[in-house]
């Protein structure tokens, strides 16, 4: 069956369909959500210029704006198939749409995700575990302290793909060459490393199972934001559900180097 593209998948999304994005409109870039008052809206600029590896910024809409450069038709208050709003870095409710809490004070970042180049892997041999298993990618809080930025500091956010050991080499220089959706891995191997005590148990996201010669490898992640907005308790924001991500007009090539 055809894959939808992704103004059909916002739309599907729009009507209410709930689910990760990871392996919908393949070839397509997807980007992480973040939407806070614009009073802090520098500090987190600042917070994604010191830490471009998580935070990879696409585009920064202005206070109050809901359509993006990036989407034709799109209202970023609708178009995700799942959002988190929080106080005081606390998640106050898991929505569908969040067109009753928006403010018009409001700053909208989108950054790179790495669902992006997950077309690539598969196109080059490498399996994308949890797209196979149906399963969204799994994700974790790490001991590795990101660089703060006025009222915003936290630990890094990595996801997780099990990867053939004989594929690791292939799958750091594809991904590499992706450096707008995060780029290379951070780390490959020993998950104690970045104080990750189970990969069966993830922060965020789902379990995905291993195949026999699978090897974890470990790629900065956009759900760091919502890490730094729980450990800084910022009053509020708006972000996407880790793994429901904003599906762009974008061909993905056009972040590859």
């Amino acid at each position: 069956m055809a894959q939808d593209g992704p103004r059909r998948v916002r739309e599907r999304f729009r009507d209410g369909e709930r689910r990760p994005s990871a392996g919908l409109a393949p070839g397509y870039a997807q980007a992480n959500l973040v939407s806070l008052p614009q009073e802090y809206a520098y500090d987190f600029l600042l917070f994604a210029q010191r830490n471009p590896k998580p935070c990879p910024v696409l585009e920064v809409l202005d206070a109050g704006a809901v359509a993006s450069e990036l989407a034709e038709g799109s209202d970023v208050r609708t178009d995700l198939p799942g959002y988190v709003v929080w106080e005081n870095g606390e998640r106050v409710a898991e929505v569908g749409e969040v067109t009753s809490y928006w403010r018009a004070d409001l700053v909208t970042f989108l950054i790179g995700c790495s669902f992006t180049f997950e077309t690539a892997l598969r196109d080059h041999g490498v399996p994308v575990r949890h797209v196979d298993q149906g399963s969204n990618v799994p994700m974790f809080l790490t001991n590795q302290a990101c660089r703060p930025a006025g009222r915003l500091s936290g630990n890094l956010v990595v996801s997780m793909r099990p990867i053939p050991a004989g594929l690791v080499a292939k799958a750091v220089r594809v991904t590499g060459m992706y450096p707008a959706v995060h780029g290379a891995p951070v780390h490959v191997g020993d998950p104690a490393a970045l104080g990750v005590a189970d990969v069966a148990t993830p922060d965020f996201g789902d379990a995905v199972r291993f195949e026999p010669g699978d090897v974890p490898v470990f790629w900065a992640c956009g759900v760091t934001p919502q890490a730094a907005l729980m450990a800084s308790k910022l009053p509020f924001a708006i972000t996407h559900a880790p793994g429901h991500m904003f599906v762009t007009d974008v061909p993905d090539h056009a972040y590859a180097l």
